[in-house]
């Protein structure tokens, strides 16, 4: 059974299909999974009850791949009668009273939801350190980080503990933790993935993401999820889409790739990550893509951009936690003033409040114009140079870390390098263009480490071949962390 740890998901199908295991035997054998080997690595808030998630079960209305494959759903993703905390103590005992989008179309197909992924508190955060509950660990060296904010999602799946989770990525929190874990990890097109029950951090940016172990994987879950959602505002006017269809492992014929040159000299990227980027880049020159190398000076702005629009839309998404409608509450609070300040005080962490602030600052008369409306009118100068660079170029091409995983703590005392884990990712959350991470390598400390693709709006499609030809090239994704 030990197989099935590592096991893509169309191998657990196929295996469905032949009647060799039964979806009642697969949710047992993954929720067992969590309680034999999470210990050391803690990605997991939750795990159901094996007959909860089976209850799940009746909800299904169609069959397709996915049906009956477990996966670990980001605790700020509601699911329906289960608690929803953001790994904060202001949700601590919140329970979703409907399920997202998302989750009522992996219900429709029969995918067991087998518990909650840990997190950076409400999403804020780039190592998973800033959960009110517990840290995270990555199963390639759990004295290191798995990234995040999405680092539950992530080491989950990178320690064969189920094959697919779900996450969310507003500068990164997606492709981040996919290339400290060795895995791939998709931020869909702005609008694609509907965010309707996804616990809002900054509202423009965010985006509901899949990680997986490898590329047709990722294709398999992001079909079952796209679509047009009325309840969202945002939500694009698209048909569901199969993009297994685009994986045939070659790349398009007359394929453009460009080289962000300034993202590769980028401070603070290590030479490791420079050596195997260029491996990357000669896999695709061999496999017949033409190599363009340019400069994007808007990549530049983006962390600093990303810094000041995410504080600002969380200060504003925030301010609804107050104790008062739902939410952590003092029951030693007297008077008014008392209720807000010690719920907010006691319920939020550290660095919640510390962006709250910031933001709230960015937001407040005499300083909006100077802060906010600056960084605004920076990304739509950023989207519009993203644009025109699609106009030469199909996709474009860079590392997605500056480094390997970092040790726990590394960044305690210097949070402005911990904020400028988002520089190579930022930029498609702030133009909302589609982006993916994917196994390239490891450092010389074996830690993995991933390349990005980005493309124009809605390229998932060509994102998504041009990752599955590299990997078909490679082995980096059938590297599989020891003791697990």
């Amino acid at each position: 059974m030990k197989d099935l740890a590592f096991a893509s998901i169309s191998e657990l199908a196929e295996a469905l299909k032949q009647k060799k295991i039964s979806v009642s035997e697969l949710i047992t054998f993954f929720s067992e999974r969590f309680s034999t080997q999470d210990g050391s690595v803690k990605s997991a808030l939750e795990i159901f009850s094996v007959e909860s998630i089976e209850k799940g079960l009746e909800k299904a209305t169609q069959v397709s791949v996915l049906s009956g494959i477990p996966g670990l759903i980001k605790d700020n993703i509601c699911q329906q009668g289960r608690i929803t905390s953001c790994a904060s103590k202001m949700l601590e005992q919140y329970r979703a009273s409907y399920d997202a989008t998302v989750i009522e179309r992996l219900k429709a197909v029969g995918a067991p939801l087998i518990g909650r992924a840990n997190m950076d508190e409400f999403a804020m955060g780039s190592s998973t350190e800033t959960s009110a509950f517990f840290k995270t660990a990555n199963p390639w060296d759990v004295s290191r980080v798995p990234g995040g904010s999405s680092g539950g999602s992530a080491a989950c799946v990178a320690a064969g503990l189920v094959p697919w989770s779900l996450g969310s990525d507003t500068g990164g929190s997606v492709r981040q933790p996919a290339s400290f874990c060795n895995l791939v990890g998709v931020k869909p097109t702005y609008g694609l993935v509907s965010r309707y029950g996804l616990i809002a951090y900054a509202s423009s940016l965010d985006q509901i993401g899949v990680l997986t172990r490898n590329v047709y994987d990722s294709a398999l879950v992001l079909s079952e999820i796209v679509g047009h959602d009325a309840r969202d505002a945002t939500s694009l006017r698209v048909k569901k889409i199969d993009y297994t269809q685009y994986l045939n492992g070659k790349l398009p014929a007359g394929l453009k790739i460009g080289i962000v040159t300034n993202a590769f000299q980028a401070e603070g990227i290590e030479d490791d990550v420079r050596k195997i980027l260029d491996d990357v880049v000669a896999v695709y020159e061999k496999s017949g893509a033409t190599i363009k190398r340019l400069s994007l000076p808007a990549m530049d702005y983006g962390a600093a951009v990303y810094f000041m629009v995410s504080r600002a839309e969380a200060a504003s998404n925030l301010a609804r936690f107050d104790g008062i409608r739902y939410g952590y509450r003092d029951t030693q609070a007297q008077t008014l003033s008392d209720v807000y300040i010690h719920d907010r005080s006691k319920g939020f962490g550290a660095e919640v409040k510390r962006r709250i602030l910031i933001g709230n600052y960015a937001l407040s008369s005499g300083h909006a114009e100077a802060y906010y409306q600056s960084a605004k009118t920076v990304q739509a100068l950023m989207r519009e140079q993203f644009l025109q660079t699609f106009k030469e170029v199909d996709l474009l091409l860079m590392p997605t870390t500056p480094s390997g995983a970092f040790k726990f703590g590394a960044f305690d005392n210097d949070r402005l390098k911990m904020d400028l884990q988002d520089y190579f990712n930022a930029s498609a959350n702030l133009t909302g263009i589609p982006a993916l991470s994917v196994p390239a390598g490891f450092t010389a400390e074996s830690m993995p480490i991933g390349f990005q693709l980005m493309g124009p709006d809605l390229s998932e499609g060509l994102l998504l071949q041009a990752a599955y030809a590299y990997e078909q090239q490679t082995q980096w994704h059938t590297m599989r962390p020891n003791g697990f």
